[in-house]
């Protein structure tokens, strides 16, 4: 059986999230989610965000505040999910009301903490449509299909704060040298689409939802690379 620590030392606090959206869209890449699920604890290292304002004619926010978009305007670090393209959506709210981080895809992590049960249980939760399990590089390729390995549900955890025992991002020292900043996908004409919101760890650019490094793509038209601070990789 799985026991989760009481105060993971390495989780981040809500402080790391009440930053400016873009700032946190690109720190927030390597960083790892953990949800637990009965008595075990999955995970995945973020590989793809995109950050939003109240200002962006893209954002939730700018259609204004509602009940149900109540998170976006709390402070830094609170959760706010919604259901998109027939599934759940994972967003950390920013500094400043309306302006928040959608987590757009991520890849399976595994560690002492969060172990091959753990994959296992991700890769029962988010089945193809054969109902088979799922290569690692294509389990959390997309926004929906992270929260559906991770078993995230919007009833659960919109409108929330992290919680050490069952839900929360921690900083395991994984190394991003190179990001990748490229325009949103999905944003309707007319609504901000140019803006290049959108950050990709470069090293797993072919598994996130869209590889903005594909056949056609040309540096400095469609997509720019940043270096990034990094740390030594302590993990799989």
């Amino acid at each position: 059986m799985t026991n989760p620590a009481p105060h993971p030392p390495s989780a981040l606090p809500d402080s790391f999230f009440d930053r400016d959206a873009q700032t946190l869209a690109k720190d927030l890449l390597g960083k790892v989610i953990r949800h637990r699920q009965g008595d075990l604890w999955l995970a995945v290292r973020i590989i793809e965000t995109e950050a939003y304002y109240l200002s962006d004619k893209g954002s939730h926010a700018s259609l204004g505040f509602t009940e149900k978009r109540k998170a976006l305007f709390l402070g830094g670090g609170h959760i706010y999910m919604y259901y998109a393209r027939g599934g759940d959506s994972l967003n950390f709210s920013a500094h400043g009301p309306g302006n928040a981080v959608l987590i757009k895809s991520a890849y399976p992590w595994t560690d002492a903490l969060s172990d091959a049960n753990s994959l296992t249980r991700m890769q029962l939760n988010n089945p193809d449509a054969s109902g088979n399990p799922r290569p690692d590089g294509r389990l959390c390729a997309g926004q929906t299909l992270l929260c559906r390995a991770l078993g995230l549900k919007v009833p659960h955890w919109d409108a929330q704060r992290f919680d050490p025992q069952r839900f929360y991002v921690e900083d395991c020292g994984i190394a991003v040298p190179q990001i990748i900043q490229t325009a949103r996908l999905g944003i309707p004409h007319g609504r901000d689409e140019h803006l290049p919101y959108r950050f990709v760890d470069a090293a797993y650019a072919r598994f996130c939802t869209r590889n903005p490094l594909r056949r056609g793509q040309v540096e400095g038209q469609d997509f720019s690379i940043l270096k990034a601070s990094s740390t030594p990789n302590e993990g799989h």
